[in-house]
């Protein structure tokens, strides 16, 4: 997580909490600075669901001021019963309702706007959470969205019953995001990229940034042979401004 600098505010709280829906618990970590946030960030994680990797980076989002909320997408499946390798998580995923979590998402913002007093509540989410974080853009709940590598067709790997939003289709109802993508990336070709940027032709609140020869998951864990940390860095000092107010 080294190239998500950490900004000025030192002082924070860093818990885990539950969000009660009508049918599952959701466990999430909050964090927020000691001072007044200045916008809120709800994290959606990758396949690999809530980890140290995303709770760290709720952490170090704090510093820059945010108060988030990172989210474990899977709580509806026992951890005894969920898959271990990504292969496995593939599964996991075609059990997934797109209902439930728009849902986790809305109850994760509520929670902010409530506790932490902020006005201003962004999604934030990396492949898999990425493809939530387009389809969440377009719930008006969120004020501003950043998608790291989200698909834009949902893969016919993750495809089940409770799959029921595509974000080219609600492309033109989304709030104000950024979507980054890699030009290598398999997951979001370069065919799916330009229709995106078809649906946002004349829209100046929207922005697609494309890092030439990069590939799936090239930021948010440097763990990854695909992790480039220049464009990386550069991509997260995008997203932060994305996600802060604007200035008066």
């Amino acid at each position: 997580m080294g190239h998500l600098r950490e900004g000025r505010e030192l002082d924070l709280t860093v818990e885990p909490a539950t969000l009660a829906l009508d049918e599952v618990d959701v466990p999430v970590v909050h964090a927020r600075p000691d001072g007044m946030p200045r916008a809120g960030v709800v994290l959606h994680p990758d396949i690999g669901g809530m980890r140290p990797l995303f709770e760290d980076m709720a952490r170090r989002l704090a510093t820059h001021g945010l108060a988030v909320c990172a989210v474990e997408p899977f709580a509806g499946i026992a951890p005894e019963d969920r898959g271990e390798t990504v292969e496995q998580r593939f599964e996991d995923v075609k059990g997934l309702n797109d209902h439930q979590q728009l849902e986790i998402l809305s109850s994760a913002a509520d929670l902010l706007v409530v506790e932490d007093g902020v006005s201003r509540v962004c999604v934030l989410g990396f492949c898999m959470g990425g493809l939530y974080a387009f389809k969440a853009a377009a719930s008006d709940r969120f004020d501003a969205a950043v998608a790291f590598y989200g698909m834009l067709r949902t893969p016919d790997g993750f495809k089940g019953p409770g799959h029921t939003i595509e974000p080219l289709a609600v492309a033109e109802q989304m709030c104000s995001t950024l979507a980054i993508f890699g030009s290598a990336d398999p997951w979001t070709p370069a065919a799916d990229i330009d229709a995106l940027r078809a649906a946002w032709a004349g829209r100046a609140d929207c922005e697609i940034l494309v890092v030439d020869d990069a590939d799936h998951g090239f930021v948010h864990d440097p763990d990854r042979p695909a992790h480039r940390a220049a464009d990386a860095a550069a991509c997260w000092d995008r997203a932060i401004s994305w996600m802060l107010p604007t200035p008066a």
